[in-house]
């Protein structure tokens, strides 16, 4: 017990006499100083960064846009596009596919991608090339290509049975060049603009993060082998004529797409009922 009264009045004393003296850093006041300085020079590059910054995705598609991008899959030399509008309906008149439904990205059976965003989940930073091929449930990556069962009439009026698994392999699926079978390789190439004359933007992985950020934007989806130069498809010349007739095309009960909701997110702007000009 003596002990214990001991300690406490040895720690009440050194605390008594501890009042009133500074505390001093090693080396003066300058690392105090430093650290203050650093402080204070991060704080304005934060400042400066937000002030400077162009406001986010100010170019980017947004809901209510309707741009018209050209594509085109050149496959062993072949230009294929994909079929159907993407815009059938059931009985009840909800639409058949969901992807359709979600971002309103769709075509028609006219190498166009008719980019008309009605939901947050084809704009901005998801306005990318593979919104496009979700809807026709096309895969493509690094290593290759598969198209669906549904989307393989196209290949075989090209190819006859040749393809009809609808799986491009790169560097394993060939390509009849000269008599002889040569393997293909996957790539995209891309155009800012149908009037381009230059070789486009060469892709050969990440094509999920292929932006869509322009209006009159050009893609080709190109399955062959090395060394082939690839082009804009042949109708990317007529996209303005494409996108004129298109313009006042409106779907039957002059409704767009049905109200959708991407997940965690607010509802669209745009919802069922409200009269837009579809394409």
């Amino acid at each position: 017990m003596a002990s214990s009264s001991s300690s406490t009045k040895k720690a009440a004393r050194l605390a008594q006499k501890g009042k009133g003296q500074k505390v001093r850093f090693q080396g003066g006041t300058l690392f105090p100083m430093v650290v203050a300085l650093v402080i204070v020079l991060g704080f304005a590059l934060v400042v400066y960064a937000r002030q400077s910054r162009p406001a986010a995705d100010a170019s980017d598609p947004q809901v209510g846009d309707h741009w018209h991008v050209g594509y085109g899959f050149n496959i062993c030399g072949e230009w294929i596009q994909v079929e159907g509008d993407a815009e059938e309906r059931d009985a009840n008149g909800n639409f058949l596919n969901t992807e359709f439904a979600r971002t309103g990205i769709h075509s028609h059976d006219d190498g166009v991608i008719h980019w008309h965003p009605n939901s947050r989940a084809a704009v901005g930073r998801r306005a990318t090339f593979d919104v496009f091929l979700n809807v026709y449930d096309v895969e493509l990556d690094a290593s290759g290509m598969t198209w669906p069962a549904d989307q393989q009439a196209q290949l075989n009026a090209a190819f006859g049975d040749k393809y009809e698994d609808g799986v491009f392999e790169s560097g394993e699926t060939t390509c009849t060049v000269d008599g002889e079978e040569v393997p293909g390789a996957i790539q995209v190439v891309v155009w800012d603009n149908f009037t381009d004359t230059d070789d486009g933007t060469t892709y050969i992985a990440a094509f999920d993060s292929i932006r869509v950020d322009q209006d009159a934007m050009v893609f080709t989806v190109a399955f062959v082998p090395d060394n082939t130069e690839i082009e804009m498809p042949p109708w990317a010349k007529d996209l303005p004529t494409l996108g004129a007739i298109d313009s006042g095309q409106q779907l039957p009960d002059g409704q767009l797409f049905g109200g959708t909701t991407v997940p965690g997110e607010e509802a669209p702007t745009i919802t069922a009922g409200d009269n837009q000009t579809d394409g």
